[in-house]
């Protein structure tokens, strides 16, 4: 139990900053971006090799003054826009925004049509007979308040 026990805290990474609020901005940055490699999992949670060199490389980002957007820009020019979990809306990923709710609104307008279709309807013959029928009651009924 022991030795489980200090083989997870072996697996801890313990990170010096130079400033208490780099930490934060830092813990915030790995959380936001996606490992190249596992391609689900964030810097945070990933133990890749390459995940331990771009958490590095954040740090050290940080450690030169880069703000969190030009620390972001570096890395999507080196690995593209898929290292970001929420990339910027803009021309490239207008689609990968767009899509999700067209696909919704779509679904829900195939459901409506479908709906309305297995609804059954009076057939035209169907109407006539039944207006001719309405119309036969109501004369009857007139004639015998007549009387």
């Amino acid at each position: 139990m022991v030795v489980g026990a200090a083989r997870a805290v072996a697996g801890i990474e313990v990170v010096e900053f130079s400033e208490p609020q780099l930490r934060e901005r830092y813990q915030g940055l790995i959380a936001e971006l996606r490992c190249p490699k596992c391609q689900n999992q964030n810097l945070a949670d990933s133990n890749s090799p390459i995940s331990i060199d771009l958490r590095n490389e954040v740090r050290k980002l940080l450690e030169q003054g880069l703000s969190d957007g030009e620390i972001k820009q570096q890395l999507v020019a080196r690995y593209s826009e898929f290292i970001l979990y929420r990339p910027a809306v803009n021309a490239n990923t207008a689609l990968l925004w767009g899509l999700p709710p067209a696909l919704l609104l779509l679904g829900a307008m195939v459901l409506v049509l479908l709906r309305r279709r297995s609804q059954p309807r009076p057939a035209a013959a169907e109407s006539a007979d039944l207006q001719q029928r309405v119309e036969a009651l109501l004369q009857q009924h007139s004639e015998e308040q007549q009387r």
